[in-house]
């Protein structure tokens, strides 16, 4: 029960501390009073400029950017009328994409740095000059009382006598968000780190870690799209800084087995125990869908490789406590308590909730694995393994996964034990299922190396997937169905704490692993179990941060996205 001192806080916090055009009834308390808070995110379908790499004037840039500002403008009132204290919007879903450094230029808006400058671009619209964008999307956060986050492009200015780092046009072009507070007010700016072929845009000189504070939630952190895959600034806003909420702009490009929008974002949420809010673009052509609503425990989400309409999602979230920090085995058993829905629900339910031999051990191994291996007799979780002998053996190969080369075995009959290392990782699978279809093969793969297309960066992973077909050239490749499913103990020797652990099921549904974490011989491991569809992938999905060694500049220059 709140104290009566408190109590009197909030109230007078209703009464003289509302924001003109916010209602007194729908301001909210703040999280002393009411522990939960209600989100929205908005997976838009962007309209584009057909000619992004032809200059355009302002006055063409404007009447483009216009169409979708409208449309944030409707799905923003919608949103508050359910209830949203918060909307995410997604990266580049006001002026588009594929733009030259050049032809970007009439869609940049001078965002001012709102650590030092207070200011509503609603309520003083004329104090910086040339931000019409900026003036419209406050005046969205201020007429429906809420917090709102959107991407756009922003120019700030400098001088190379002053900044050796200065581009020679004399600007920094940055890939940009922001977020306005209820009452319109400008409170957090944050330019991209981790730049994929963009070539519009600088990197920062410093990495930027930004956060901004709520009344009903406490605070978020800020990331946008590929910043995600690095340490900086996402492993900091969350290890170091203690930050649990996080706002999630992207436009993510999907790609099947191990890198599918929602499958990353809900294996982020869960493997380092925050709140993502993560809004992506919406382009059947681009193979760009996936956005949602991820705590630690539950999710609501939406994947449609079909449709060419946006998604609002709106539900109600915990506001996560920072000063509790959280470990894997708060997940444990949590399966079934969630939203989790493969194909999105409807906005308004806002309530719910080294290459080797691989042979079987010759004695039975429990289900999980204890520290010791022992035996452990638990009705209908022991894997009754056969004695190996040479005919047990298998020889691994190799097949490309997201364009590294996994070793790998299959899997045979209905229940067994193999291990497949490369290099220093080893992953070991113990695994049940019925009579598997003959259509269906399933392989456990390893890999250990510098992932170097698309992006740079050190992996350890450990992957059980289906295969395409039953050719083993075909797996790795991508497939979003399955009808085997599998129950499994997958675990790995990773060299690095950062492990990222996902499972996905047939028709992209999510799962929750059972149980997952780091047994006292410094193995990685989870389990699932009673999956109510075919499995399509489980994965532990280690990135070894300080080895990646290359700077993402040299993703700074080309017309893709991520």
């Amino acid at each position: 029960m709140a104290s009566p001192a408190l109590l009197a806080a909030a109230l007078a916090v209703c009464v003289s501390g509302i924001p003109r055009g916010c209602s007194e009834g729908v301001w909210r308390l703040p999280p002393v009073l009411d522990r939960s808070y209600v989100a929205a995110v908005y997976e838009h379908q962007v309209i584009l400029n057909p000619n992004p790499k032809i200059p355009v004037w302002r006055e063409a840039a404007l009447e483009h950017m216009k169409k979708n500002l409208d449309v944030f403008e409707e799905q923003t009132a919608l949103a508050a009328q359910q209830g949203a204290q918060i909307i995410v919007f997604p990266e580049d879903g006001i002026h588009g994409f594929n733009y030259s450094r050049a032809s970007i230029a009439s869609y940049l808006e001078p965002i001012p740095d709102p650590t030092h400058v207070t200011w509503s671009p609603c309520a003083d619209p004329d104090r910086f000059p040339n931000t019409e964008v900026l003036h419209r999307l406050s005046c969205m956060a201020r007429k429906n009382c809420i917090f709102l986050v959107a991407n756009m492009p922003d120019r700030q200015l400098c001088s190379r006598l002053e900044d050796p780092l200065c581009p020679v046009d004399g600007q920094y072009q940055y890939n940009t968000d922001v977020v306005f507070s209820s009452d319109g007010t400008l409170v957090a700016r944050y330019h991209k780190q981790n730049l994929y072929f963009e070539a519009a845009f600088d990197k920062p000189p410093q990495c930027e870690y930004v956060t901004f504070t709520t009344p009903f939630a406490g605070r978020f952190g800020v990331f946008t799209c590929f910043d995600i895959l690095f340490r900086e600034p996402a492993v900091t806003l969350v290890k170091d800084m203690g930050v649990r909420q996080l706002v999630y702009p992207t436009a993510w490009m999907n790609q099947l087995p191990l890198l599918a929008a929602v499958q990353f974002q809900r294996s982020f949420s869960f493997s380092t125990g925050v709140t993502l809010l993560a809004a992506n673009i919406r382009s059947a052509a681009l193979g760009m869908t996936g956005s949602g609503i991820f705590t630690p425990q539950d999710a609501l989400y939406h994947h449609d490789m079909d449709g060419e309409s946006g998604k609002l999602l709106v539900k109600r979230v915990p506001v996560l406590d920072p000063s509790v920090p959280w470990t894997l085995s708060e997940a444990g058993n949590v399966k079934g308590n969630g939203t989790e829905n493969g194909t999105g629900t409807e906005a308004g339910n806002v309530d719910g909730k080294g290459a080797g031999k691989a042979c079987m051990r010759t004695k039975p191994l429990s289900y999980p694995i204890k520290e010791e291996e022992e035996v452990q007799n638990k009705p209908g979780h022991c894997f009754l393994c056969r004695e190996c002998s040479p005919s047990d053996e298998q020889t691994p190969f190799n097949s490309t996964m997201m364009y590294d080369k996994f070793t790998m075995l299959p899997l045979q009959g209905s229940e067994g034990n193999l291990t497949v290392c490369d290099g220093s990782l080893c992953c070991q699978l113990l695994f049940r299922r019925q009579k598997p279809p003959e259509e269906e093969l399933y392989a456990l793969g390893a890999f250990n190396g510098l992932h170097v297309v698309h992006g740079t960066y050190y992996l350890e992973v450990c992957a059980l997937v289906r295969c395409t077909s039953l050719d083993k050239a075909s797996c790795g490749g991508e497939t979003e169905h399955a009808q085997t499913m599998i129950d499994f103990h997958l675990e790995g020797s990773f060299s690095t704490e950062h492990v990222y652990a996902g499972v996905l099921g047939s028709g992209m549904s999510l799962d929750l692993p059972d149980i997952t974490g780091r047994r006292k011989n410094g193995r990685f491991h989870m389990n699932n179990t009673e999956m109510t569809t075919g499995l399509v992938t489980a994965v532990l999905y280690g990135r070894v941060y300080e080895k990646d060694g290359t700077d993402q500049d040299q993703f700074a220059g080309s017309s893709v996205l991520f």
